[in-house]
């Protein structure tokens, strides 16, 4: 079985980090924004003052998506291929930001595609192999993914629901669970890998 590469180590550890300070540091530099009631996608809005720094943050937790997808490869290939677009995605949502006002069609496209496939990947990344780590067998892949789909499943609810006064918490607790997920699972099959010594088959 192949290993999780240093570079996906590196996005795994830098992922969730710079995922949190994005939207920390860009609201912070917009007075009068409410991170309780307004997304995330505000701050990269066309009409936002702190469009260019939220925009650069989407664009580098996308990059890392990437790379984790590629290099981490203990993961089922469907599931990489999962995160590979889900990274394609937040490129995407970037591209067609959503206004202040009204919303964009496109935005939401990508944005939904992104969160659905951040929420499902662990199920794709799914190893039956007994000499897989626990983390990609069955029975963690399958309560991972249904962890996950419950959580996107209720912002999905949330955000669709105009009278909704909270999105913006919901929203965070999504996008940091799901980043954490992915770089806990990198992580602590790194971690085991190299602490095992294994000889793992590479090409």
């Amino acid at each position: 079985m192949k290993p999780i590469e240093k570079p996906a180590v590196i996005a795994a550890i830098i992922g969730p980090i710079q995922s949190v300070l994005g939207w920390v540091i860009a609201g912070s530099l917009w007075q009068g924004y409410d991170p309780v009631y307004q997304t995330i996608s505000d701050l990269a809005a066309n009409e936002s003052p702190v469009k260019l720094i939220m925009s650069s943050f989407f664009i580098l937790g996308g990059t890392l998506t990437l790379i984790g997808a590629v290099y981490a490869k203990t993961l089922g290939t469907p599931g990489r291929v999962a995160l590979f677009v889900s990274g394609l995605c937040t490129y995407g949502l970037t591209i067609f930001p959503t206004p202040l006002v009204g919303h964009s069609d496109m935005h939401r496209l990508f944005a939904i595609t992104s969160f659905v496939l951040s929420a499902g990947w662990p199920l794709f990344a799914m190893r039956r192999d007994k000499s897989a780590p626990f983390l990609v067998r069955p029975l963690a892949s399958i309560v991972g993914t249904a962890a996950q789909a419950v959580l996107a499943l209720w912002f999905l609810a949330v955000w669709a629901d105009p009278t909704t006064t909270n999105i913006g918490v919901w929203e965070r607790v999504v996008t940091t669970t799901q980043s954490l997920y992915v770089s806990v699972v990198v992580l602590v099959i790194y971690i085991a890998q190299t602490s095992k010594g294994e000889n793992i088959e590479r090409k």
